[in-house]
């Protein structure tokens, strides 16, 4: 994975957080309490992007 952009959009006490891969275009966002640091919604943001692009790859190589 290179490099991964990162969003922040609060709402309330709530951050919507999203994760964008720029070589792919595949994002995830996550909604995580705002009372967390920075780097912990990065770090659930990060996690949920990864599920997805290991997810995307294990349905590529069913075909």
């Amino acid at each position: 994975m290179s490099e991964i952009l990162f969003e922040y959009i609060r709402q309330g006490n709530f951050v919507k957080v999203t994760a964008i891969e720029p070589n792919t275009q595949i994002e995830a966002s996550v909604v995580v309490p705002a009372a967390l640091n920075q780097e912990q919604m990065k770090i659930q943001a990060l996690r949920r992007l990864k599920y997805i692009l290991e997810k995307g790859s294990d349905e590529q190589g069913c075909e």
